[in-house]
């Protein structure tokens, strides 16, 4: 699945953790407590020792259960810092993939007046939190403002930041057009020299490619990929498996599935390093589809069963709905139909409880060919006419010509050639 690369802002809390740990050990002594009697219950004497000596960071949990035992105001632990410290909380909710929770803490710090340019990073952190929560279109405004902000002074790496997320977005919003704009205009600006990240002309190609793919360029995806090859020292093992990833999947894309299981295999095995769950569970399900279009359902069926082992290990019920639909469609290669039809029906189970369009329009289709293959047509054609309208309503151009291909394919057979035709029609403009 081709997807915005992204990466986590790098945020250097070691001197503010220094200093509440100081004032921490101070709090203490002057309480004539030991480390384990502070600790007590909730904590460890080495959870104490690590954050009086600026080792680890605490959440505000801890602070305010230490506060409370110290018999003091979790702000005299943070001292004369506390917009600083909530600041830091929100940077590494985003951090931790907790986007709900860093969306709530951008938002709390942006009711207050912040100068222009501390309104800007936040605006960048909430942009990004947004568009790896699903809300592309409250990103943009958010993101195209803090670039404006940014690009007023003079701060040209953040402005280049902030657009890639604008872009990010117009991709999420499959407005490939404008997102390519953007991205080729500071991918030219980092030719010239920009200095960015290290690894930001990377992110760049990458979600170029992403962009090809979308809207079926798969060699010129290829090249932006190819492109990045060179670059291959810039990228940490995190970086460098989505790109491989990201490699492995135009592979696909473009019949080359020998090369696309190779290349999956070495991005899993980078990801599995960087304890990349969820990218992992991901190429896993990937993975699976390319094994079977190369006829070795034997290995798909091992791919998708480690990805739904871990999918469900983290509670993902977005991600397994993806996975359950694979497994339907290896069911329904193997010529085992019923597997299939119950696979479909739990994935699409999944996909509406979390309303994820996309995998419940994949589960529809797989679902509408399960039942045809076991020679109820009209429950077929039905799924079918379902899936399109989800696919319409949802107003993804991709998802509306991928659902009304298949409906296409089963009117014609069914006869229906002039509803068929129209169909294709409609199809081949989806834009």
């Amino acid at each position: 699945m081709p997807r915005v690369s992204a990466t986590r802002p790098r945020v250097d809390d070691s001197p503010l953790a220094r200093k509440i740990g100081e004032r921490l050990r101070k709090a203490r002594l002057a309480a004539g407590l030991t480390q384990t009697q502070l600790a007590d219950p909730r904590y460890t004497k080495a959870y104490v020792s690590a954050l009086e000596n600026g080792l680890s960071r605490p959440s505000m949990a801890a602070l305010n259960h230490f506060a409370g035992r110290l018999g003091i105001s979790a702000s005299q632990l943070i001292n004369d810092e506390p917009t600083a410290w909530a600041r830091l909380e929100a940077d590494l909710l985003l951090a931790c993939s907790r986007w709900d929770e860093a969306i709530a803490a951008y938002c709390n710090l942006l009711e207050a007046p912040q100068p222009s340019g501390a309104r800007a990073e936040l605006l960048r952190g909430l942009s990004e939190a947004m568009i790896r929560n699903d809300q592309a279109g409250d990103a943009i405004a958010c993101a195209t403002e803090s670039a404006e902000l940014f690009r007023a002074a003079h701060r040209d790496a953040d402005t280049a930041l902030a657009e890639y997320w604008v872009a990010a977005a117009q991709y999420l919003r499959e407005n490939t057009t404008e997102s390519k704009a953007i991205l080729n205009a500071i991918l030219t600006r980092v030719r010239a020299g920009l200095k960015v990240e290290p690894d930001f002309r990377a992110r760049i190609l990458m979600a170029l490619s992403s962009n090809e793919s979308l809207e079926g360029n798969h060699n010129a995806a290829l090249a932006y990929l190819e492109e990045v090859r060179g670059l291959d020292a810039d990228l940490d093992d995190r970086r460098r498996a989505a790109y491989m990833f990201d490699l492995a999947y135009s592979y696909r894309e473009t019949g080359d599935y020998e090369a696309a299981v190779r290349t999956g295999i070495i991005s899993l095995g980078l990801f599995r390093r960087a304890e990349a769950e969820r990218e992992s569970g991901a190429l896993e399900n990937d993975l699976s589809m390319s094994y079977l279009a190369l006829g070795n359902s034997s290995r798909a069926a091992e791919m998708a069963a480690s990805a739904r082992a871990r999918f469900e290990r983290l509670d993902d019920k977005w991600w397994l709905a993806f996975v359950l639909d694979s497994q339907a469609r290896i069911a329904l290669a193997r010529g085992s139909a019923d597997e299939a039809a119950r696979y479909a029906d739990e994935a699409l189970g999944l996909a509406q409880l979390n309303k994820n369009a996309k995998a419940s329009v994949d589960a529809l289709l797989t679902l509408a060919r399960a039942r045809t293959a076991l020679g109820d047509t009209a429950g077929g054609l039905a799924a079918n006419e379902q899936a399109a309208e989800l696919a319409r309503t949802a107003g993804s151009p991709s998802l509306v010509r991928k659902s009304l291909r298949d409906l296409a394919d089963a009117l014609a057979a069914s006869g229906d050639h002039q509803r068929a035709f129209a169909l294709m029609r409609e199809a081949l403009t989806a834009s």
